[in-house]
């Protein structure tokens, strides 16, 4: 149907109607009750903001939401297929399922990427910007999911996306990112547990600059940068592991 490629039908712009929501949902096997819904998901900050006419709204709610249900989804799964497992390599395996590389890389190949509402600028992006947007926008995705379907729906699309290459990472040593690392070396070497904290903010909500500091103790070891805390964090003990000689 013609109204699934639009979200409004007043002001809608050429943009909008390029976009064919009704293959996406073929392609998925999903289907929305609420259309609304499931373009809203894809929609920019940077895009609304350079849009002024547009009566789209941002995805970032629904991101918000969607980040809850996937840690949710993730750690039930976790949970029950790794009996054994105490908590800390639980904690540890469920960060390297649901951080920014892993979703991001998962929305890719759902092609998430050319159903994306973005401004001109992030549009020519496609570095780690944009791995960074469109793991955001699967998580506005299972906010949309979970709000239009319910929590089993989100869950399913979660398990069968994501989920389903747990052992690969597992198997491959991914889940050992560098926050992982860091902290085990410090624990075994210097007796303490890294922590962090923010030194500076700067930038628009739609294009935001972190840089975090590590610490050991009271000692300030290194720094990282990044378009969110959880990336300044993983840069910081990269370069932690490298000032260290770990």
């Amino acid at each position: 149907m013609k109204t699934d490629k639009i979200i409004h039908k007043k002001g809608i712009g050429k943009e909008e109607k390029e976009r064919d929501f009704a293959k996406l949902e073929n392609d998925l096997d999903i289907y929305f009750n609420n259309k609304n819904l499931l373009i809203q998901a894809f929609v920019h900050r940077s895009y609304i903001n350079e849009s002024v006419k547009s009566k789209m709204s941002h995805n970032e709610r629904l991101e918000f939401l969607g980040d809850a249900v996937l840690e949710l989804a993730t750690t039930n799964f976790l949970y029950h297929k790794f009996t054994d497992l105490a908590e800390g390599e639980l904690t540890t395996y469920r960060a390297a399922l649901v951080n920014t590389k892993s979703i991001g890389a998962v929305a890719k190949d759902l092609e998430f990427n050319d159903y994306l509402f973005l401004s001109r600028g992030e549009s020519k992006d496609f570095g780690k910007a944009r791995v960074s947007i469109l793991a955001d926008t699967y998580e506005a995705f299972i906010g949309a999911l979970f709000l239009d379907r319910g929590y089993d729906f989100a869950k399913d699309f979660i398990e069968k996306t994501l989920l389903i290459h747990t052992d690969e990472i597992i198997e491959a040593g991914k889940y050992k990112d560098a926050k992982s690392t860091v902290q085990e070396k410090a624990q075994d070497v210097v007796g303490v547990t890294p922590s962090y904290k923010v030194v500076s903010e700067s930038g628009p909500d739609h294009d935001k600059k972190f840089v975090i500091a590590i610490y050991f103790g009271t000692e300030k070891v290194a720094e990282g940068e990044g378009k969110s805390k959880q990336e300044a964090e993983t840069d910081a003990a990269k370069n932690a592991l490298t000032e260290k000689g770990w």
